[in-house]
């Protein structure tokens, strides 16, 4: 392997890029998560069918996470612009038709594309930024991703009736398409850091798997990951009979996310500086825990919005902090290691959002459960601090 010419300054038009892509997933994704109720009214569909709108994307996620990660690996810049572009034509194919049927292949089409875009958020740092940058860009891509949340939220919030909905699926395509026309403009020239690969990756599941890091670290985003989408998933339901209406539980939802993304771009960056990686998701995981618990015995309005919105400040940078680790560790492997995580986030989505979703109707002991969750990885996250220190000394900033 050999670095393909001139190494220069890092090219941050490439994470700007990057970040509007992996946006422009989470819109897709979560475009009908506001608007459930209307958009089943519209199609003529119950509200569980416009829910496996939003949950083919998890679905998917597990089953591509690897076989995605691999053609990132081999082919990293035709892999991303392949998931950019598929992520603007799922977008488009919803606005062909006014009705269920071509809602679903849009989101198909789209759920196939994202784990090509969020399996390259480590891919990407390395090959368009300096060492140094790495942490940064990967905060400021993860964040983005929490970022197309929040505009998903706030577009329906905007668009709230029937007649708003083609309207927004509008913008959301044209966002996507602008996104992957910036992207292709971004990625034009080969990265600076790029390895020139000779022959095909050999052995990269086998290559990220192998290391006792990697396997740790993605059994460790399975609970961080759970408790989030099952808190996103869930607690409008929790909530309600404490008295907290739908619009707050929405609110303290967006507020939620916000404070993720504020989190995500700040919080990785000084942790990392610090040396302090371990600390933060122990952290993290004992406040969400803590915090669930008080949404236990004292559910309410203000409870809820301190409670909610500690989770998601201090839980969401936790998946930064997993991915900076996972590009320190891996090497051509990279692609391949971040859909583990990713995968193994994903599958404990699932996992405790069923497990709360049968206890919907007893909120104490739904969240209870989310906080013996968190608490159950706190000390695999503090087991972390001896191989984190180890890998610090091997490929130092």
């Amino acid at each position: 392997m050999r670095m393909a010419g001139v190494v220069t300054g890092s090219r941050w038009m490439a994470i700007a890029g990057y970040s509007l892509v992996g946006a422009a997933t989470q819109l897709v994704w979560l475009n009908f998560a506001g608007v459930t109720t209307v958009a089943a009214s519209r199609y003529g569909v119950s509200e569980s069918a416009i829910g496996w709108l939003a949950q083919v994307f998890p679905l998917l996620y597990v089953v591509l996470a690897i076989p995605c990660g691999l053609i990132l690996d081999r082919w990293f810049r035709a892999g991303l612009i392949a998931g950019a572009l598929l992520t603007a034509v799922g977008a488009g194919v919803r606005l062909i038709g006014d009705d269920f049927g071509w809602l679903l292949a849009g989101q198909i089409i789209a759920s196939v594309a994202q784990p090509l875009v969020l399996n390259a958020v480590t891919g990407i740092t390395g090959r368009y930024l300096s060492p140094k940058d790495r942490p940064t860009g990967i905060a400021v891509g993860t964040a983005s991703i929490f970022a197309g949340m929040v505009i998903a939220f706030l577009l329906s919030a905007v668009f709230t009736t029937a007649a708003d909905l083609p309207i927004m699926l509008t913008v959301t395509a044209a966002f996507c398409v602008l996104a992957a026309l910036f992207l292709l403009f971004a990625l034009r020239n080969q990265g600076p850091f790029e390895v020139v690969r000779h022959g095909p990756v050999r052995g990269a599941l086998r290559i990220a798997w192998g290391d006792s890091l990697i396997r740790r670290l993605c059994v460790l985003a399975i609970f961080p990951f759970g408790v989030f989408v099952a808190m996103s998933t869930f607690a409008q339901a929790l909530l309600e009979p404490a008295g907290v209406s739908g619009g707050t539980a929405s609110t303290i939802l967006l507020v939620n996310v916000v404070a993720g993304v504020v989190g995500s771009a700040v919080i990785p960056i000084l942790v990392v500086r610090r040396n302090a990686e371990s600390a933060l998701l122990v952290v993290s995981l004992t406040v969400t825990a803590a915090a669930c618990t008080l949404l236990a015995f004292a559910p309410g309005v203000l409870v809820g919005f301190v409670a909610i919105t500690l989770i998601g400040l201090l839980l969401l940078p936790a998946l930064p902090i997993v991915l900076e680790l996972v590009e320190r560790r891996t090497g051509e492997a990279e692609g391949t290691a971040a859909g583990l995580i990713w995968m193994a986030g994903n599958l404990g989505g699932l996992v405790v959002a069923v497990v709360v979703g049968l206890l919907v109707d007893h909120p104490t002991a739904a969240f209870l459960v989310m906080a013996a969750i968190a608490l159950i990885a706190v000390p695999g996250a503090r087991a972390l601090r001896r191989p984190i220190a180890e890998l610090r000394a091997q490929s130092p900033l």
